[in-house]
């Protein structure tokens, strides 16, 4: 049996922390971070083929030209966009996709994922949506796990109700809690532990399920982005929604809103590779670094360099560094960053 996902791109982030490279006019998802194609691109592309149908939209006005030039290029047509008046996290974003989708598909399995994040291995990320798909059908809410390994204190964390198989397999299991941000300490221990997961903020589910979940946990957030939905205009290929109505909402995510509250939910482990790439020094892990972990990019030379990324835009301007270590430098022709590796996390 052929199963039909609706993937929901969430495209309305600002990536400031990968300043100079990401700006709030041109963010980090539209820019080619890891390859030819930006993390937008890669993203729509991972999300489509067999099974896939075409994808859904929610960005703001800023970015809207954007997201239909960089699909076009990939010769993906939207199914629609939807049009934020202001930003106001992710349970409202999703409430909008959410009520768009099930006017058009009543019931249809959305899979949700932000557009900035890198995953190599499609295959393997698809494998483990497919093994999601039984219980998103029976009525659960499905979030994606990724495997640690490092005690990271920058992500949200998913307690397990069972101890992954040896080969971790992505064998779909009761999602017990969320932990949040946690800090140094607590995060060594939930990485030893072995019963915690990495927060990836993907989620599979059906439009019933996930509008039944806000009507439950969340009904002033449905209430008013239905207003919003239902007040929508039509402006060529975009659904702006009202701004009125969506003034009333306030800035929550999914997780707060309605997934820490709800009592159906599914943790499906990934074992791939994966990174939100929310910092420089992201970046500089997820490059391929030379022996002495020095990463450079463009018109970048290091010289007796270590733990170091080099990261230069035009051809009209050289970087050069020369016994740096542990150092981020990002040169653009209209602004340089230089901070060590420590602080690269806080900019």
């Amino acid at each position: 049996m052929t199963h039909i996902i609706h993937p929901v791109l969430l495209c309305g982030g600002s990536g400031t922390r990968l300043w100079p490279f990401s700006r709030k006019s041109y963010p980090k998802q539209f820019v080619k971070l890891t390859g030819e194609e930006s993390l937008y691109q890669a993203s729509a592309r991972r999300l489509s083929g067999e099974g896939f149908v075409a994808p859904s939209i929610v960005t703001t006005a800023d970015f809207r030209f954007i997201v239909i030039e960089q699909l076009a290029s990939l010769e993906i047509a939207p199914a629609d966009i939807l049009i934020e008046p202001a930003a106001k996290n992710t349970a409202a974003a999703i409430c909008a996709a959410a009520l768009a989708l099930d006017a058009r598909a009543p019931g249809a399995l959305m899979l949700v994922a932000p557009s900035d994040h890198v995953i190599p291995d499609a295959a393997r990320f698809r494998e483990a949506v497919l093994a999601a798909i039984p219980a998103a059908e029976a009525a659960q809410l499905v979030t994606f796990g990724i495997r640690p390994d490092r005690p990271e204190t920058g992500y949200g964390w998913l307690e397990l109700s069972a101890v992954p198989s040896a080969d971790f397999a992505p064998v779909p299991q009761a999602l017990r809690g969320f932990v949040e941000k946690p800090d140094l300490a607590t995060a060594e221990q939930l990485l030893v532990g072995g019963m915690h997961l990495w927060n990836a903020g993907i989620f599979l589910f059906s439009t019933t399920a996930i509008l039944e979940a806000f009507a439950d946990h969340a009904p002033e957030v449905l209430a008013a982005t239905r207003a919003a939905f239902e007040g929508a205009e039509k402006d060529l290929s975009f659904i702006r929604l009202a701004p009125d109505a969506w003034a009333n909402l306030s800035e929550i995510s999914i997780d707060h809103a309605v997934m820490e509250r709800a009592p159906n939910l599914t943790v499906v482990p990934y074992a791939g590779a994966w990174s939100d790439l929310g910092d420089w020094q992201a970046v500089w892990r997820e490059s391929t670094a030379d022996a002495a972990g020095v990463v450079t990019s463009g018109p970048a030379t290091a010289l007796e360099c270590s733990g170091t990324l080099l990261q230069a835009t035009s051809e009209a301007q050289e970087l050069v560094g020369i016994g740096l270590t542990d150092i981020i430098a990002v040169a653009m022709p209209d602004a340089v960053l230089v901070g060590h590796t420590r602080t690269a996390r806080r900019m």
